[in-house]
């Protein structure tokens, strides 16, 4: 996918990122324009780039230099830095290190980096084939991963494309799109016509286990759009106001949308 992605636009760089499953020996194979952010597993093992030949020796070429060994090993070695680092909206105190060597049991002889960030959350080791942007701009690289995963795990629980029981290739083709672009389609009135502060405030009382909570989730979003139209069924083509009946189911509907 994303060869095709590269082939479709031409002279663009495309940086991915991805967990720790996303990588393989595909990855030596990487077009040009393409970088490879992802989690560095724990128990990999990295070396040092090989060391230049020296002339007259006889042998093949070291294809990599000294066993450095694993995440855990390198960040108890390495010299880290101090930085500010900006992911998810927020400022966050790391210490860095930097580090160009081999990944060899799954790149072989591709030089990558290894970005070990260590915080009060505990360790983070990435791995990556870009060996130009600091350490820095790739933690927030990588974390900017996570509002993509959010929104892809919202269309498949909470709009159902999760729940599909589609068997037909095109139908199986349409589903995901037509959730996503629901999403994006829920968001973009919620921003325009659905958003309250005074809501989230009300959420917010209601809740007091998010005490902290100060932006709508897409639920929040997905229920207020609900009600909009259900009131808006209900009273349809009428100037007048509502019955009582027509209170009670609207408010009955709500409750249902929220729950």
């Amino acid at each position: 996918m994303v060869t095709l992605l590269a082939a479709g636009c031409p002279g663009r760089a495309i940086h991915v990122v991805a967990d720790a499953a996303y990588h393989g020996p595909a990855l030596k194979h990487l077009p040009a324009a393409v970088t490879w952010t992802c989690r560095l597993r724990a128990n990999a093992v990295l070396y040092s780039l090989a060391p230049s030949r020296v002339p007259g020796t006889r042998g093949r070429p070291r294809r990599k230099g000294d066993r450095l060994g694993t995440p855990g090993q390198l960040a108890a070695a390495a010299r880290q830095s101090p930085a500010t680092v900006r992911i998810y909206r927020r400022d966050q105190d790391m210490s860095l290190a930097d580090i160009t060597c081999l990944w060899y049991g799954c790149l072989d002889t591709r030089t990558v980096r290894v970005i070990l960030a260590r915080s009060d959350a505990g360790l983070l080791a990435l791995v990556t084939t870009d060996l130009a942007a600091d350490a820095a701009a790739l933690i927030t690289r990588y974390a900017g991963r996570w509002s993509i995963e959010q929104a892809f795990a919202d269309a498949r629980n909470v709009l159902g494309a999760g729940e599909a029981r589609s068997r037909a290739r095109r139908a199986v083709e349409r589903t995901v799109p037509f959730a996503l672009l629901i999403h994006t389609l829920i968001i973009i009135w919620y921003a325009r016509h659905g958003h309250s502060p005074a809501r989230i405030t009300a959420r917010r009382h209601a809740q007091p286990w998010y005490p902290a909570k100060t932006e709508p989730a897409f639920e929040d979003m997905l229920t207020q759009l609900r009600r909009v139209l259900i009131a808006a069924r209900i009273s349809k083509g009428s100037a007048a106001r509502p019955t009582p009946e027509q209170t009670r189911a609207v408010l009955a509907a709500w409750h249902a949308a929220a729950a």
